[in-house]
């Protein structure tokens, strides 16, 4: 049998007197697309942050205990080889003035940083994984002239340039219009149809994680519920992880 892409057993965070996990545990198949869902203050971001092995940033924030276990395709996190795992990040306050192009962006996932002088098989990389999101013609143009959801693809091709197993993405449609969030899964689809990779998405969005991923984990420092999402994003687990749901609720479970 495979190993799964993701094993987490019993894993724990506390900071100081905050326990920001407790005894999460769950295993995540090779292939799949999970979305991660919970309250602000959930742990969601200080799993992610494991996952990518930097648990040494966490022992940043203060005082911290960690307990349990995480395999990221049989390695331990700060093992795994570079080229396996992809990440795309929340986009927060992007500096518009920087000067820099979008393939030197693109480039960057493949050299770990920032190019100065761009080689010419790097470049062919860099627009092939361009490609693969729809973004080809941006690759000279400005990131500070690219629209949100142009600036998420061109990170989008950023964690593709590698062709990892794994891709970590966090909140990745904010900032996008509906019509770049339709493109957004859409491509992000195709990578997976193509590659078998295993995708772990934190979202706010209840009906993406509905209609895009085939698992769903619902957490509130703890794991609330795991597995299919009609079975997950229920009244009963929702209200547990974010108490009254409300409205939205209804809309995106149907009124159960």
């Amino acid at each position: 049998m495979t190993a799964p892409a993701v094993e987490i057993d019993r894993y724990s965070v506390r900071f100081g007197e905050f326990q920001a996990l407790h005894e999460v545990s769950l295993s995540v198949p090779e292939g799949a697309f999970v979305a991660i869902v919970g309250p602000n203050g959930a742990g969601k971001s200080t799993l992610l942050k494991a996952l990518l092995g930097l648990e040494h940033s966490l022992l940043r924030d203060g005082p911290t205990r960690i307990a349990g276990s995480i395999r990221i395709l049989g390695f331990p996190p700060g093992e795994v080889p570079p080229n396996w795992v992809g990440y795309v990040p929340q986009l927060k306050g992007f500096d518009r003035s920087f000067p820099a192009l979008a393939i030197e962006l693109v480039v960057s996932g493949l050299r770990r940083h920032w190019p100065f002088l761009i080689g010419r098989d790097e470049r062919k990389q860099a627009i092939a994984a361009l490609e693969k999101v729809g973004a080809s013609h941006l690759a000279n143009r400005r990131l500070g002239r690219l629209s949100g959801g142009e600036l998420q693809r061109v990170y989008l091709a950023r964690s593709l340039i590698r062709r990892p197993r794994l891709l970590l993405l966090d909140e990745p449609a904010t900032g996008v219009d509906a019509v770049g969030e339709a493109d957004l899964y859409r491509h992000l689809e195709a990578y997976q149809a193509e590659s078998r990779a295993t995708i772990l998405m934190i979202t706010h969005d209840w009906e993406a994680a509905q209609h895009h991923a085939s698992a769903v984990l619902v957490l509130n420092r703890q794991v609330i519920g795991y597995g299919p999402p009609e079975k997950v994003l229920c009244h009963e687990c929702l209200s547990q992880a974010f108490g009254h749901v409300g409205h939205a609720h209804q809309v995106i479970l149907g009124g159960r």
